[in-house]
């Protein structure tokens, strides 16, 4: 994932967390011992700043009695933005397509220059 889409996916989860933990009624502190965390690493996993490890996500769905995929944002029946833009266009491609590109990147110069003169000619038919 870029980092582009990693920072909108951090303060998607920030912003979520804070929402649950203030409906909780639990300081940032509360939960930050709960998760196993420093109450300033939590602060900024609030801020967006940071995204936490799969342990402690877990951990922190467990405090503050979320599903993960709240947290994340993927059940509100759209695509998130930072899901969006995080998705390449490759996985549009049909199956045959991504199979010949991973070959094709195996290749060198000399054989890429090859199968392109083959495909140019295959096009021509």
């Amino acid at each position: 994932m870029g980092q582009p889409s990693t920072s909108k996916l951090a303060a998607n989860v920030g912003e979520l967390a804070r929402e649950a933990r203030v409906r909780a009624g639990l300081t940032q502190a509360d939960v930050a011992e709960r998760v196993g965390l420093a109450t300033e690493v939590y602060g900024r996993l609030e801020r967006g700043r940071m995204l936490p490890s799969v342990p402690s996500l877990r951990r922190l769905c467990i405090a503050l009695r979320m599903p993960s995929d709240s947290l994340l944002g993927l059940n509100t029946g759209e695509v998130p933005t930072w899901a969006a833009e995080a998705s390449p266009e490759e996985y549009d491609e049909v199956p045959e397509l991504r199979r010949l590109m991973r070959t094709l990147r195996k290749l060198d110069g000399a054989q890429l220059k090859l199968i392109g003169l083959v495909a140019s000619a295959l096009q021509k038919r």
